[in-house]
């Protein structure tokens, strides 16, 4: 495995593995489906395009070697004196491995050397305690603050009601 940030170029191939690690049946090979909590994609190539050329803003690829296929990808932005961590994906075949644990590792510290933040935080669906469950092994704390899910983002629809976020933080060394 190797790391690096992604190009205007990558915006497609990054959509697709987000969209089939949270969507749809390919997302049921691994356990981070959100299939039977919403329909439709998670985010499209103009989307990640985007957050790829925003200030402040990476996509972090994982690449299998020697082949350089991307299997994972994290956004990272930059808020106020922290990180936010989002669209953290690990194609679901490859899921329980270990991938995701050394990706999120070094997503933190990437993080860290772009801007020198000691604290990183994300929102996880409320309802994915085994999510939650993750990311409290990798140090992340529950803040007890909520953000309701979007009811209508022109992407997605529920397919349970009153979902919602919890922020999650960590203090970084």
């Amino acid at each position: 495995m190797a790391f690096r940030e992604a190009t205007p170029d990558d915006a497609a191939l990054v959509a697709d593995l987000v969209n089939s690690a949270y969507r749809g049946d390919s997302s049921r090979q691994g356990w981070t489906t959100e299939a039977d909590l919403l329909q439709g994609a998670r985010t499209h190539a103009d989307e990640v395009r985007g957050l790829i050329l925003a200030p402040d803003s990476v996509v972090f690829l994982c690449v299998q070697t020697p082949g350089q296929d991307i299997i994972g990808c994290v956004h990272l932005q930059k808020k106020r004196d922290a990180a936010y961590l989002g669209m953290f994906v690990v194609r679901p075949g490859l899921q329980g491995g270990g991938i995701g644990k050394q990706f999120m590792h070094s997503a933190e510290q990437r993080a860290q050397q772009l801007w020198g933040v000691k604290k990183i935080w994300m929102t996880v669906i409320t309802v994915r305690q085994e999510l939650i469950a993750f990311y409290e092994r990798r140090g992340y704390q529950r803040t007890g603050r909520f953000q309701p899910f979007p009811s209508d983002n022109g992407k997605e629809t529920m397919l349970v009601e009153n979902l919602q976020f919890e922020e999650l933080e960590k203090i970084l060394p």
